[in-house]
C-alpha cells in the first residue's frame, strides 16, 4: 500500500513538473536553451578530437580543458555581483554575441587551413573567460520566469534539457564529422547561439535584476556575502562534494576521446556515442529527480552519488573493452546528474534572495574552477603515466575524499538557522539549477 502511495506521488510530481513545458515563457526558453547546448555539445565533440588530429598531446587537451574553465576562478564571482546587481539582459546577450564570435573564427581558420593547436586554445580562452563573467547571470533566468511554486519544476526540466542535448549534441557532431568534417560541427555551435539571444531579449525585460542590490558594491560587502553563504556547514559540505566530483571525476570525460582513440583504438562515432550515453545517464537521473518529493533531504542522494561516480571513473580507467565505455558512462551521468542536482538545491534552498547570485557563483566555481585544476592536473600525469592510470588514480581518489567529506556533512541534522527540507517546500521550495558546466 505505501509502495502504491508513493508511485502515485512521483507520477503527481512528474505530470506537475510537466506542465510547465507548456507556458509561453518557459517552454520558450528550454527549447532556446536546449538548441544552444546542442551546439555547445558538438563542438564539444570535434574540439578534443581536432586537437588530436592536429597532433596535440594530452597535457594540450588538459590545457584546453583547463583555459575554459580556470578563468571561474578569478571571474565567476564578479559574474555572481552582476547577477545580483546589473541588467541581466544586458549581460547575457553581450557575452553569448562575444562567444558567437569564436566557432565563427574557427570556421574560417578551418576553410583556409590556417588553424594550429594554439588557436584553438585562445579560441577557448575568450570562451571561458565570456563564460565565467555571464554564466550566474544565465544561471538566475529559470526562477525569474516562474513562480515561486513551479521554481523545482523549472529546475528539474532544464536540467533534462541539459541532458538530452548531451545526447543530441555528439549524436549530430557524429554525423557532421562524418560527413563534411569538424568545421560542421563549428558552424552548428555558431547557429545555435541565435535562437537564445533572440529569446532571452524577449523573456527578460530592460533593467532587469534578480534580486534587490546591496547599496554599495565593494571588497567588504563581496567579501562578508561569500562568508555569510559558507558559514553553514551544510553548504560547504555541498560545495566540497561538487568540487571534488568536478576535479577528480570531471577529466573522465574531458580525456574520453584520448581512452577511445589512443587505448581503445576506436573512432569519432565511437567517441560521440560515448559521450551520447553519459548524456541519457543524466537524462536518467534528471527524469528521476522530478518525482523526488521536495522535502526530501537531499544531502544522502548529493554523497552516495558522487561516490558512484567516483568507482565509475576508476572502472572506465581499466576498462580493456571499447563496448564497456558507453555502458561505464551511462551510469557516471547518472550519478553525476543526481550528486550535482541534488548539492545545489541544498545551496540554493538556504541562500538569502539577495545572494543568490553569488551562491550561484560559487557552485559554478566548485563545478568549472574544478574543472579546470582537474583537467590540468590530469593532463600532466596522462603525459607522466598514461591516460589510465590517470584516471584510475583519480577516481581512487574521488571514492575515499567523498568518504571523508559525506561522514562529516551528514552528521549532523539540518540546523534550525538553515531551511529544513519541510521548511523549503512550505517556502514555495525555492530551489536553483544544477549543471553545467558546459550549459550556456
Amino acid at each position: 500500500m505505501q509502495i502504491h502511495v508513493d508511485a502515485a506521488a512521483h507520477f503527481s510530481a512528474f505530470k506537475r513538473s510537466l506542465r510547465l513545458l507548456r507556458t509561453p515563457r518557459f517552454g520558450t526558453y528550454y527549447v532556446a536553451t536546449l538548441l544552444s547546448n546542442i551546439g555547445t555539445w558538438s563542438q564539444q565533440i570535434a574540439e578534443p578530437w581536432l586537437l588530436l588530429s592536429l597532433g596535440a598531446s594530452s597535457f594540450l587537451i588538459g590545457l584546453d580543458a583547463f583555459v575554459q574553465a580556470a578563468p571561474a576562478w578569478m571571474l565567476i564571482l564578479a559574474g555572481g555581483i552582476l547577477a545580483d546587481r546589473a541588467d541581466r539582459r544586458v549581460v547575457i546577450t553581450t557575452f553569448q554575441a562575444i562567444q558567437m564570435m569564436c566557432p565563427i573564427i574557427l570556421v574560417a581558420l578551418l576553410l583556409t587551413n590556417s588553424v594550429e593547436p594554439w588557436m584553438v586554445v585562445v579560441l577557448s580562452l575568450v570562451v571561458g573567460v565570456t563564460d565565467a563573467i555571464s554564466m550566474p547571470s544565465f544561471q538566475t533566468i529559470a526562477p525569474s520566469i516562474v513562480r515561486h511554486d513551479q521554481i523545482p519544476s523549472a529546475i528539474a526540466l532544464n536540467a533534462t534539457q541539459f541532458n538530452l542535448s548531451r545526447i543530441l549534441g555528439p549524436a549530430l557532431a557524429g554525423i557532421l564529422m562524418a560527413s563534411v568534417g569538424a568545421v560542421g560541427c563549428f558552424v552548428a555551435n555558431a547557429a545555435s547561439y541565435l535562437p537564445f539571444i533572440a529569446v532571452a531579449l524577449w523573456i527578460l525585460p530592460r533593467g532587469s535584476t534578480p534580486a534587490p542590490a546591496d547599496q554599495k558594491l565593494d571588497r567588504h560587502h563581496l567579501f562578508a556575502g561569500l562568508r555569510k553563504i559558507l558559514a553553514s556547514p551544510h553548504m560547504r559540505g555541498a560545495l566540497l562534494t561538487v568540487l571534488t566530483t568536478s576535479t577528480l571525476c570531471g577529466p573522465l570525460i574531458i580525456f574520453c576521446p584520448v581512452l577511445v582513440k589512443d587505448v581503445l583504438q576506436g573512432d569519432a562515432s565511437q567517441f560521440s556515442l560515448s559521450i551520447g550515453a553519459f548524456g541519457v545517464g543524466g537524462l536518467l537521473g534528471a527524469v528521476a529527480l522530478l518525482g523526488v518529493d521536495p522535502a526530501k533531504d537531499t544531502r544522502r542522494l548529493s554523497s552516495g552519488f558522487a561516490v558512484t561516480y567516483g568507482i565509475i571513473t576508476a572502472l572506465a580507467s581499466v576498462a580493456p573493452w571499447l563496448w564497456a565505455l558507453p555502458i561505464l558512462l551511462m551510469i557516471g551521468g547518472f550519478s553525476m546528474a543526481i550528486s550535482n542536482t541534488s548539492a545545489n538545491s541544498l545551496l540554493q534552498a538556504t541562500a538569502p534572495a539577495r545572494l543568490r547570485g553569488r551562491t550561484i557563483s560559487l557552485y559554478m566555481l566548485a563545478m568549472r574552477g574544478g574543472l579546470s585544476v582537474g583537467s590540468l592536473l590530469a593532463g600532466v600525469s596522462a603525459n607522466l603515466l598514461g591516460v589510465r592510470y590517470a584516471l584510475l588514480i583519480n577516481g581512487v581518489l574521488a571514492v575515499v575524499t567523498h568518504f571523508i567529506i559525506g561522514r562529516r556533512w551528514l552528521r549532523d541534522s539540518l540546523p534550525p538557522t538553515v531551511p529544513t527540507p519541510n521548511a523549503i517546500s512550505r517556502l514555495n521550495q525555492l530551489v536553483k539549477t544544477s549543471f553545467g558546466s558546459l550549459s550556456r
